[in-house]
């Protein structure tokens, strides 16, 4: 019986495997585009029968899948040449990557009873599209923004469950992503604005999304997000203590500090901007404080980081403006019906162009135009003068007026220092360990050994001149190919 059975396999699946699963109207390709589940589960039972019967499946279920991504890719690429602006939030884009993903996840799990190498096939047909890159940003930049977009109050709006079950969703796609350091400069910059801003839905749904990326690549790429929460949760006891302090000295200002630890958070540009005496004399009180408990912390300020709720009066009308702490400044420079030139503006406050434009833009020419320019266009220039906005008139007393920021969305060049050192600790430890290699073979086992980006060949080959100059390592003399190791 098992001879008849191994002769009957042969000839009805062996010999016909390929007619059969290419065939026009029924083919593999076919049931996949169709979701034919029960064929594709019979399809699966039959041919795993063959010592090799599956490898062909996967060969065509992996094209199938990458086609479909590649579809998803093209229709990003046609939308931007039909004239559509190109920024780095495209929630549409993620969210068809989301259900290719979801779909064929499940069609592997279900129809093909989660067999490793169609797993396989999924993984590498995922690597393949996820990182094509179209336009000016990046699909991990995509990706970091639309986790922005659910964890930030006021962006989708979801349920608990719904918020755990998409970030679950979307660290599956982040693991096929070869540009991971990326992912994660571009997201600790966004997790730095949600604290920082108070604009976090859920402490405990950042907490979950950082425990799923600590899973996924480990404690080291996600120990920078996990002190930047330990130091809110540090300051807010802090935060306690000093309001305590504070109610010793008499102040109009009700003034609080956030205390952050420079190694965990993203560096940001602070202007020297010239504060107001009544803000100076609060952060004296806070610095004396402050030193007394930390002899050994070095305090700096960020005021670009800062906010404020400003009181304002327009008429017989009375406003909150929640604002930011330069735009406080600024405001508080032209309160009591001050007319300025920009000039003036620039000396008073001490600030540069390249923020004093973008500053008194959000303050003039935004949504919410507290502040008169003249001449009244929507450009900023060294010409124009600036006073308190008389006429101003709006149906809400709290009113927010967001300030452009000053950073990118993350730091490029800080991301190539931190791949170069990378590279560098890789090449000394295989060095190390092995004495003496080949470059070929060096080559690959660094590309072996980095798991969070994938350096061009090219890259690797300037990290070791660079290491051969360093004397870490040299050149073997018999042989130009050869390196030898450096004690």
């Amino acid at each position: 019986e098992a001879k008849l059975l191994r002769v009957v396999e042969e000839e009805i699946l062996e010999k016909v495997e390929m007619v059969l699963l290419e065939k026009e109207g029924s083919g593999c390709r076919v049931l996949l585009a169709n979701d034919k589940s029960e064929d594709l589960q019979r399809m699966f039972r039959l041919f795993s029968r063959l010592e090799n019967g599956l490898n062909p499946i996967a060969n065509i279920v992996e094209k199938f899948i990458s086609d479909m991504g590649n579809e998803v890719v093209n229709q990003r690429q046609a939308r931007l040449e039909s004239g559509e602006k190109d920024k780095n939030d495209d929630p549409a884009f993620v969210k068809a990557l989301l259900g290719l993903h979801d779909k064929y996840l499940g069609v592997i799990k279900t129809d093909f009873s989660g067999h490793s190498i169609f797993q396989k096939a999924l993984k590498d047909a995922f690597v393949e599209f996820v990182n094509k890159n179209v336009g000016n940003y990046t699909n991990a930049e995509f990706m970091s923004t639309y986790c922005d977009r659910i964890l930030k109050s006021g962006g989708e709006r979801l349920s608990e469950a719904e918020v755990e079950d998409s970030l679950e969703k979307v660290v599956q796609l982040f693991s096929y992503l070869t540009e991971k350091d990326l992912f994660a400069e571009i997201y600790r910059n966004q997790l730095a604005k949600r604290l920082l801003n108070q604009r976090s839905s859920s402490d405990d749904a950042e907490k979950v999304m950082i425990s799923k990326l600590k899973m996924q690549c480990g404690t080291h790429f996600t120990s920078k997000m996990e002190g930047m929460l330990s130091d809110l949760t540090v300051g807010a006891e802090q935060k306690n203590e000093f309001d305590e302090k504070m109610r010793e000295h008499t102040s109009k200002i009700d003034f609080s500090v956030q205390v952050l630890t420079t190694g965990f958070w993203p560096t940001y540009k602070s202007p020297a901007v010239a504060i107001p005496p009544e803000m100076a004399s609060c952060m004296d009180i806070f610095k004396t404080w402050h030193d007394n408990r930390h002899q050994q912390r070095k305090l700096s300020w960020v005021y670009s980081l800062g906010n404020a709720s400003v009181r304002a009066n327009f008429g017989k009308k009375t406003y909150d403006l929640q604002v930011a702490t330069l735009q406080a400044i600024a405001l508080n420079a032209l309160n009591g019906g001050k007319t300025m030139k920009y000039s003036e503006l620039s000396e008073v406050l001490n600030l540069e162009d390249s923020v004093l434009k973008p500053l008194m833009h959000s303050l003039s020419c935004g949504k919410y135009k507290v502040i008169s320019k003249s001449p009244s266009n929507i450009k900023i220039s060294t010409s124009d003068s600036f006073t308190a906005n008389a006429k101003f008139n709006c149906n809400m007393r709290k009113i927010r007026i967001p300030m452009p920021s000053l950073e990118a969305s993350h730091n490029s060049k800080r991301v190539e220092e931190d791949r170069s050192v990378a590279i560098d600790a890789s090449i000394v430890r295989i060095m190390k360990a092995r004495k003496t290699l080949r470059h070929q073979q060096l080559q690959a086992e660094v590309l072996s050994q980095l798991a969070f980006f994938k350096p061009n060949p090219r890259v690797i080959k300037r990290r070791i001149e660079s290491l051969i100059e360093r004397e870490y390592i040299e050149r073997s003399a018999d042989n130009g190919q050869v390196y030898n190791y450096l004690a």
